[in-house]
């Protein structure tokens, strides 16, 4: 995974006001040519009223998304990568941010009025927490993510802290402690997208660290056009399995391998690219401790829906 400890910055509270949480928390966007979806967040990402630093990472689109910004937004930091890397693109944006916390949202997302300051205030108060997820209103109509309302129930212990213990999170609505993002490398490159947040959920449990889902927070998410959604399902199922390969035990592995063949709509090439991969997960491979394997199987029992196709949870509903 990519070393971002060397651009590691200050995690010093700050008091919990709107009027320092620009010192408190920065938005990094993740776009890939979507210039008039990844305009239109920006036009509401500068009008927060926490006014923070907005960094986009512009994954080497091609149709003119980074002039567009520098036109429109000369104030919104861009860092335009040599080529598509993916979710880990998120990397290069947090590598720049000077604050303790860090929000992320996609190009076709943005986060409501107040969201991230609450959650700088949770994680000023929190010590052990990691992130926290943000409920998702979808569309035009604004209604829950089912993955929103997964978290919204999840069985893990959670009395002791404001919000949900989760053991997953959605990538595109959640802020971060920056020193604990760097801490577990970031996301991983060889991922690409897909699922991605899995490992680094679980590389954050396996080091002690919480996650939370708060429904007082908000991100708006208008899925776009542009998507391939049959390449993301063949993501999905090759990640689901490498993930399974680096760090789940042995029986996880076989379950999702047995699922993989299973699926009518996985093309061979899908399955061949995935045990192609299986060598470099075997070289990563450092299974989580039992207690975090004990709160996945919780998850994993209150998540599973009928008919679902035995690919993990957290492929669909991320918690």
């Amino acid at each position: 995974m990519t070393d971002l400890h060397a651009e590691a910055s200050a995690n010093t509270p700050r008091t919990p006001t709107n009027e320092t949480v620009n010192a408190r928390v920065s938005i990094v966007v993740l776009t890939f040519n979507r210039r008039d979806e990844v305009l239109d967040t920006l036009g509401k990402l500068v009008a927060l009223p926490e006014r923070p630093p907005i960094v986009v990472v512009d994954n080497a689109s091609s149709d003119g998304s980074s002039e567009a910004i520098k036109r429109n937004f000369p104030r919104v930091a861009i860092i335009s990568l040599p080529k598509n890397f993916g979710a880990s693109a998120r990397n290069h944006g947090v590598a720049v941010v000077r604050t303790p916390y860090v929000a992320f949202c996609d190009d076709d997302a943005w986060w409501e009025p107040g969201s991230i300051s609450r959650a700088a205030d949770i994680l000023d108060q929190h010590a052990s927490v990691a992130l926290v997820c943000a409920r998702v209103l979808v569309g035009r109509t604004a209604h829950e993510d089912p993955t929103s309302t997964c978290m919204a129930n999840s069985p893990l212990h959670s009395s002791d802290l404001p919000g949900r213990t989760i053991l997953g999170f959605m990538a595109g609505a959640s802020v971060m402690r920056v020193a604990a993002y760097r801490e577990v490398g970031g996301y991983c490159p060889r991922l690409f997208l897909g699922g991605e947040e899995e490992l680094i959920a679980l590389d954050f449990a396996a080091r002690g660290w919480r996650m939370l889902y708060d429904a007082a927070m908000t991100v708006h998410h208008i899925p776009s056009a542009a998507r391939d959604a049959e390449a993301r399902r063949a993501l999905l199922v090759r990640n689901a399995v490498w993930i399974a390969c680096m760090r789940l035990p042995l029986r996880e592995l076989l379950q999702r391998m047995l699922a993989l063949n299973s699926l009518r709509n996985a093309r061979m090439r899908t399955l061949w690219r995935t045990l192609a991969g299986l060598p470099w997960a075997v070289s990563e491979r450092k299974t989580i401790p039992q207690e975090v394997e004990l709160m996945r199987k919780q998850v994993e029992a209150a998540a599973l829906l009928p008919g679902d196709t035995g690919l993990p949870a957290i492929h669909t509903l991320k918690t």
